[in-house]
């Protein structure tokens, strides 16, 4: 008699089923290493945040930089710690900086993005939780394709400086701010 399984007994459910989860186990794994890539071409240096007191909303700056040979959108950011986090875009208009919502950035092969005051920034509203000065908070960008890739941010006081400024910026709006489709 032979000990292969039959369409009567219950072996061959089992087999079938065991040869179709190494298939689904193989096409993973070949499939895995290509998100890989993809995330492993974007790094990210100087994550720090700008805290400020009261509830109000902070800013996030970084320098992702891109080493693949295909440019890298950035679709947007979120952080556990934070109820809504946003990419920002200061721009200037007769004097006064006003900040727009963006809904991607794209990075150029072999090419940078900074995120720096007076520039694009991450808009970090409606902290889940007391953030302050010396802390870490997590902030996972989310790019095309699904990939993404979370960055440990240093809290930094108030008069923390980067490259750029704030001067001139109208904040007197944040409280009502809603995204902006360009």
């Amino acid at each position: 008699m032979s000990s292969l399984p039959t369409p009567h007994n219950k072996s061959h459910g089992l087999a079938r089923r065991a040869l179709l989860a190494s298939c689904v186990a193989a096409a993973a794994m070949a499939i895995a290493p290509a998100f890989a890539t993809g995330l492993a071409t974007v790094q990210a240096k100087g994550a720090w945040i700008r805290w400020l007191p009261a509830n109000l909303p902070a800013g996030g700056y970084v320098e992702l930089g891109n080493t693949g040979d295909k440019p890298v959108v950035l679709l947007g950011a979120e952080s556990p710690d934070y109820g809504n986090t946003m990419l920002h875009q200061t721009v200037s208009k007769g004097g006064v900086s006003e900040m727009i919502h963006v809904d991607k950035i794209t990075i150029p092969a072999h090419g940078h993005m900074a995120f720096s005051p007076g520039g694009y920034h991450i808009m970090l509203m409606q902290p889940k939780k007391e953030v302050k000065p010396g802390d870490k908070v997590p902030i996972t960008f989310r790019f095309e394709g699904g990939k993404t890739l979370t960055v440990d941010f240093e809290v930094r006081k108030p008069g923390a400086s980067g490259p750029g400024s704030m001067k001139g910026m109208d904040m007197g709006g944040m409280h009502d701010m809603h995204p902006q489709k360009p």
